[in-house]
Order: structure tokens, then sequence, then C-alpha cells
């Protein structure tokens, strides 16, 4: 029975479907996103440390030229209780770090030479000697800016 209301036009009326000609677009538009905005971690931790806090902590501006040194407990040492340097994908001693900024300068342009930067990121509990003798075999090599890794200390004010 049809409805007087209504004409047969409308009555045989079905909702349109849906178009999905530009779905392929909008996909791989967001997974290109998601591929210039993913920083890939090209350095495999072999130590484990935890960064200390500070109070007075700035972020370093320029990031072209950063080196970084890991110091830590290896991860897979059976006691935790020694510390280790890491530079790039391998676990080092103090006399290796001549070769690693050696390296790092060949790779890099004479411009970004000039400005590099060392990025030394150590556990809370590593003892300040081993970084001072980290600090002279960077002087060595004139590698004189560095930069230590820290978290902001929340202050809590009463």
């Amino acid at each position: 029975m049809r409805n007087r209301y209504f004409s047969r036009s409308q009555e045989e009326r079905e909702m349109p479907g849906l178009n999905m000609a530009s779905l392929p677009d909008l996909i791989f538009t967001v997974l290109f996103f998601f591929m210039i905005v993913t920083h890939m971690r090209d350095v495999d931790m072999k130590v484990r440390y935890e960064v200390p806090q500070g109070t007075e902590v700035k972020k370093l501006g320029h990031k072209g030229s950063i080196s970084n040194i890991y110091v830590g407990h290896r991860i897979n040492s059976a006691d935790g209780e020694d510390f280790c340097i890491q530079l790039d994908n391998q676990v080092a001693t103090i006399d290796d770090i001549k070769v690693f900024l050696e390296e790092e300068r060949q790779r890099m342009s004479s411009e970004d030479q000039a400005r590099m930067t060392v990025s030394i990121k150590a556990d809370r509990d590593v003892p300040m000697g081993l970084i001072s003798d980290i600090k002279r075999a960077l002087q060595r090599e004139y590698a004189l800016k560095i930069n230590y890794a820290a978290t902001e200390k929340k202050i809590v004010e009463n």
C-alpha cells in the first residue's frame, strides 16, 4: 500500500553508498605523516641509566651535531654494580673515545665539526671520577662543548 503523502519516486529512493574513492589517499597521507614525525632510535642500548634531576635544566637549541656518550649499568650484567661506557652501539672504554670522536668528525661537515656538542647521558649514581675521566678524554680531543642530560626536578612549594 502506498503512502498518500509521498510520491512513487520518493518511496523507491535508497540511501546512496559511501564513496570510498578517497580512502586510499587518506590512508597514505596519514602513513606519510607518521613516517615523517616518528623518530627511529638508531642506537641499541647496552647500558641502563636513570637520568638525574636538576633545577636549572635548559633544552639544547641546535641538535644537528650532537654525539652521545651513554654511561650506566651494563644491561646484561649479573651483578649490575659496574658502570660502563657506550659509544654508538658498542660498549667501550675511555681510551675508545678518541677513535669515536674522529669517526664522528669524519661524518660531519666542517661547519658542524666546529659546533659539535657531546652529550653525556649518565646514570645518577655514576661516580664523578668516571665523569671526570670522560671529560678529560674529551678535552684531549678538543671536544669542548659538553652537554649533560637531565630531567627537570619538580619543586613543590608549601
